[in-house]
């Protein structure tokens, strides 16, 4: 055998060597990608794990809750036609919006949106598919965060919502509630 080809078997049989971010991002993932070959990971078995979890959380409790409230919502023509109103209402205050307070009916279209809102906020078919939706993002957002803790402590998820394990409500300086967890 030639001097070549123990090299070749040599690099092939190497054990796994552990990853060093390197300085750009292209090198980065490249390196990422040479480190995952190296290390015999396989993509699809990730990809299939993730579809997998897919499937789950389609069959959940959550989820048939929330197509259930969409659906229902879609069906109220109240709902619907208060969503429309809504739309026109928000349509016209976005106009206004374009030259702020000063124009003249600025005042008028943020109480008829105001108004809207509050009655989309009332009907009973959106606020029950509101509460479906909320629980569904909570359910999504456990579960991202989840895989994100078991990869890192320190990966961030993102969330829809503030949460009381860091950043602010209202914030410092609007005069709202403080954690002190701001910075």
């Amino acid at each position: 055998m030639n001097a070549a080809a123990r090299i070749s078997d040599y690099t092939r049989s190497e054990p796994a060597r552990v990853y060093s971010a390197p300085s750009e991002p292209q090198e980065h993932a490249a390196a990422l990608n040479e480190t995952a070959v190296r290390n015999g990971l396989d993509m699809s078995v990730l990809m299939l794990g993730a579809y997998q979890i897919g499937d789950l959380i389609n069959a959940s409790a959550e989820m048939a809750d929330y197509l259930y409230w969409k659906d229902s919502m879609k069906r109220d023509e109240q709902a619907q036609q208060l969503i429309r109103s809504f739309a026109r209402k928000k349509e016209l205050f976005d106009e206004c919006m374009r030259f702020g307070h000063f124009h003249p009916e600025y005042h008028r279209a943020l109480q008829e949106a105001q108004t809207a809102q509050d009655e989309l906020a009332n009907c009973q078919s959106i606020k029950r598919f509101k509460a479906a939706e909320e629980r569904l993002d909570e359910l999504l957002y456990e579960v991202s965060r989840i895989l994100a803790v078991s990869v890192s402590e320190t990966v961030k998820v993102s969330s829809n919502n503030v949460r009381d394990e860091g950043g602010c409500s209202g914030g410092c300086s609007t005069g709202g509630s403080c954690s002190g967890k701001c910075g």
